[in-house]
């Protein structure tokens, strides 16, 4: 089936980036780094969320005590709430701050330079102000901007889904020649991109690595999960993928096609074999030329067409990518 894909969609956090993002920027407004960074912190502290980690990571290299907390609150797509100290805290994207109320356009111009450079910027809303913002960054896998090319030259269209911002979005896409960004789509609804994209009249291949992925795997004709990603990612996927190197996916596309042409080859000299072989056996060339094709003849050609067909497909074996092998 992966011979069929037209469109690969990728996920953006671990699957086209190393999903280990780090703090690059701190603005505050009314507080200090170490105050913002500890509030912050202690809402993400046991996130499994790489920009959670990320800030968690900044607040113990700084040695920052964390918080205890109460009443926490994720919002999937969106950020998490709870409070922290008797403060009422929000840590998440630009539309959980609109949704909350909150101005903006003060720090608008903050938010679109960040974007532009591929951060992601989380906003730390403090008893229902801005206290702040704190911008990550991850860094993109070695051989993505090779394989978005790779799939290029076998004429595949590369869509990159995510749920950042379509300015950070965009500005990762361009470092790596991708066609089209399905921006700020919310976990849950990933699926349900695929499936557009399928009613498209496209064949869809899916590379994810996350829970939040595992959905979109499903749905997609081809569910590709990263070997290093989650359990239930790589239980709804078709093809997982046992290294880092997302070449490895040009790969599957490159193996898929080699053998449906060993299928079709296998079946043209099966057929080539029988329909030449089974009138001779039968007489339908002695009447006019004498010629017959004796039993012991018949069952060596027989013979003959089964070997060729399991040699054929043996070559599979030196089957190798067009670029080396991915590991």
């Amino acid at each position: 089936q992966a011979q069929r894909i037209d469109t690969v969609v990728f996920d953006k956090t671990g699957t086209l980036t190393q999903g280990q993002p780090e703090v690059t920027d701190i603005y505050t407004q009314e507080m200090d780094e170490a105050e913002l960074l500890s509030l912050a912190a202690s809402l993400e502290k046991g996130s499994e969320h790489p920009l959670g980690e990320a800030v968690v990571a900044e607040a113990e290299k700084r040695n920052i005590a964390l918080q205890p907390f109460q009443e926490f609150k994720a919002l999937p797509g969106f950020g998490v709430q709870a409070r922290v100290n008797g403060h009422d805290v929000a840590l998440g994207n630009r539309a959980l701050m609109e949704q909350a109320g909150l101005d903006l356009s003060a720090v608008a111009g903050q938010l679109d330079e960040w974007a532009a450079q591929g951060k992601t910027p989380m906003l730390v809303k403090v008893d229902g102000r801005l206290g702040g913002m704190i911008a990550a960054a991850d860094r993109i896998r070695p051989h993505a901007k090779e394989v978005v090319a790779r799939l290029h030259q076998k004429g595949l269209q590369v869509i990159m889904i995510t749920g950042d911002h379509s300015q950070t979005a965009r500005a990762v896409a361009d470092k790596l020649g991708i066609d089209r960004v399905l921006a700020e789509v919310l976990p849950g609804d990933k699926a349900g991109e695929v499936k557009r994209l399928m009613d498209e009249g496209r064949f869809v291949a899916m590379v994810g690595d996350g829970i939040n992925d595992a959905p979109a795997l499903a749905q997609a004709h081809i569910g590709i999960a990263m070997g290093s990603g989650t359990d239930i990612a790589m239980e709804t996927s078709d093809i997982t993928l046992m290294t880092h190197n997302l070449n490895a996916v040009v790969d599957a596309i490159e193996l898929s096609r080699s053998t449906l042409r060993k299928i079709k080859q296998n079946l043209f000299w099966a057929f080539f074999y029988n329909i030449l072989g089974i009138p001779i056996a039968a007489g339908l060339l002695y009447p006019s030329y004498g010629i017959l094709l004796k039993p012991l003849f018949a069952a060596a050609a027989m013979s003959l067409s089964s070997v060729s067909v399991v040699g054929n497909s043996l070559l599979l074996k030196r089957f190798k990518p067009s670029r080396g092998p991915a590991n």
